[in-house]
């Protein structure tokens, strides 16, 4: 192979990187790991404008780690497939086993310990087929309508507060969210203990739920 051949490859390989090396790109592919959804949905969950949020979109389309379709006059993305979301895991476990500052800012993101130990994902599916909790999956109702865990129902976290009272005392509760990264679950399983229920949370998520094949139904 010659060296100019060998650097074209390498190129293609760093056209990957460089749509990933974007907090705000990796923001949207973290949301795309859940569910395809329109560049409105993306830009409101994002929190970013539609004109900046298109911009990124068409980066990761460019780079081939996400899919595009019309309906109408709406853009809908979707990740180009699994091996996206496996790259995406990868590449946060890589960033917080080998760099000080990722492990730092993940504490400081997602919060202090919690006095309930966090779920595995082993546990969750046994004591879930055996009726020994109650699993509530507080992502917004299109991701959970998109996949979620059998048995779970869906509360999303903004609505906790108000079907707190309609939620059984004496039950244990087991809350999910998008991800190891998803602040979600956790506040989630506070609200529920600081009312007086068993509460804990999925040590990850939906993300490492799907791509290690355990069961999966959509609404």
């Amino acid at each position: 192979m010659s060296t100019e051949a060998k650097t074209a490859l390498l190129a293609q390989f760093a056209r990957v990187a460089k749509a990933l090396g974007n907090p705000t790109r990796l923001d949207l592919l973290d949301l795309l790991t859940q569910a395809e959804r329109s560049v409105d949905e993306l830009a409101r969950s994002a929190g970013m404008p539609v004109g900046n949020t298109s911009a990124q979109l068409r980066a990761l389309h460019a780079a081939g780690l996400a899919a595009s379709r019309r309906h109408g006059t709406r853009i809908y993305y979707r990740l180009a497939g699994d091996d996206v979301a496996a790259l995406y895991r990868a590449l946060r476990e890589v960033a917080r086993m080998h760099l000080p500052d990722a492990e730092a800012a993940r504490a400081a993101y997602l919060g202090s310990d919690e006095p309930a130990e966090p779920v595995t994902r082993g546990e969750l599916l046994r004591r879930a087929q055996a009726g020994e909790v109650l699993v509530i999956d507080v992502r917004p109702p299109a991701e959970y309508a998109a996949g979620h865990i059998p048995g779970a129902v869906s509360v999303p976290l903004a609505d906790l507060p108000a079907q707190l009272e309609s939620l059984p005392a004496d039950a244990e509760f087991v809350a999910y969210c998008r991800g190891a990264y998803c602040v979600l679950a956790r506040d989630a399983a506070r609200q529920l203990r600081a009312s007086g229920r068993a509460a804990r949370h999925l040590a990850d998520g939906m993300l490492e739920w799907r791509l290690d094949g355990l069961p999966v139904v959509a609404a």
